[in-house]
This record gives C-alpha cells, sequence and structure tokens, in this order.
C-alpha cells in the first residue's frame, strides 16, 4: 500500500493516540511526511490534535473502513496471509491466558495479584512465553513476507522479550512501556483493520 495519506490515519488508529513520531516509527515513513499527513488529516475532519498528539475522528475511522476493502485486497484475497493471521488468532489467545497467569497467581484456591516476589512462578511464565514467542515468529514470518512492514513489530516484540528475560518485568505486561504485551496488542490491531476482522471477545 502506497498512499501515505491512508497508511498514516491506519497507523494513528492503531494507536489510538500518539505523537507524529511514534506513527511513524510503526508504518516506517519519515516524521515530517507523517506530520504533514496528519495536518492534512485534520484539515479533512479525518483526525484532531492537541499538544503534540493526535487521534482519528469518528469520520476517519468511517473513511478508514471505507477504503480498507481496496487499500488491503491483494492481503485479504492472498490465503497463505489469512492462514498466518489465523494461526496468530490462536496464539493470541495463549498470549492473553500466559498475560492473566502473569498477573495473578494462585493462593488459598483463589486468584490475588501477582507481586512477582516469587521468581519461580515467574520464571515459568517467562518460559511459557518464550515457547510463545518461537511459535509467533514462524506466523510472523509469513505476515511480514507479504507486508515487509510488519517486521517493525517483529523487533520490538523481539526487544520486548530480551528486557523482560533480563528482570525488566514490566517489559512483559506494562502499560508504560513498550511491553511485549503493547508491542501485540498493536500488531493485532494492524491485522484485524487490514483483514477486516472483528477483535474476539
Amino acid at each position: 500500500m502506497t498512499d501515505l495519506r491512508l497508511l498514516t490515519l491506519h497507523g494513528l488508529a492503531v494507536k489510538s493516540a500518539a505523537t507524529p513520531e511514534a506513527v511513524a516509527a510503526l508504518i516506517g515513513q519519515s516524521p515530517e511526511d507523517v506530520q504533514q499527513a496528519l495536518e492534512s488529516a485534520v484539515g479533512e475532519g479525518h483526525a484532531i490534535g492537541a499538544k503534540g498528539r493526535f487521534m482519528v475522528t469518528p469520520g476517519g475511522r468511517a473513511w478508514l473502513d471505507e477504503n480498507y476493502p481496496q487499500a488491503f485486497a491483494p492481503h485479504r484475497d492472498d490465503s497463505a496471509f489469512t492462514t498466518a493471521a489465523d494461526k496468530f488468532e490462536r496464539i493470541n489467545r495463549d498470549l492473553l491466558a500466559l498475560l492473566t497467569d502473569w498477573q495473578s497467581m494462585p493462593a488459598g484456591g483463589e486468584r490475588v495479584p501477582n507481586t512477582h516476589t516469587d521468581p519461580d512462578y515467574d520464571r515459568g511464565i517467562l518460559d511459557r512465553l518464550g515457547d510463545l514467542h518461537d511459535r509467533a515468529a514462524k506466523v510472523l514470518d509469513r505476515l511480514t513476507a507479504a507486508e515487509p512492514r510488519l517486521e517493525a513489530y517483529v523487533r520490538r516484540l523481539d526487544d520486548a522479550y530480551d528486557k523482560a528475560l533480563a528482570g525488566e518485568t514490566d517489559y512483559v505486561s506494562g502499560v508504560r512501556v513498550d511491553s511485549y504485551h503493547v508491542v501485540w496488542h498493536e500488531l493485532h490491531e494492524d491485522l484485524l483493520r487490514m483483514l477486516g476482522r472483528t477483535r474476539e471477545e
């Protein structure tokens, strides 16, 4: 997809709210070009901006929904891509279960918040994350072969996983850093929008 106007608004929708620099990093374009595209989107009523951050408006979301089918037709018609996306969904369910176990732990017949004071428990979760990360790598290879732009997510997932293994526990599911969960959530949203799918409840 070469339409910078649509790609920029798509990236902003994936991020929910972001600076031009963050959107540029997500879609692999220059911050200057993205800044200009975002300002044009504001003028068209497709985005709003304040204090250096932008968000997609309801009108912008409607415009994206109208243009997605044509913009991502090659991916939607690519059985290898859609099959890989199906496998991603199965891994996603396993990741959500893993994150629940990371954020809470069994105690006295119920689950309590995980305070990360039991290294054996956390190590077991990180081992599971390692297995999931390996499984995801094979699926992501197929997805990035069709859409190289997605390679940015692969690099971010690798970085988050390495930091989590090094003891920076926020990089498993923290919301204030580029954690595994944050990056995975954005990648999932990106794929859903590309393929016209909805997030499972």
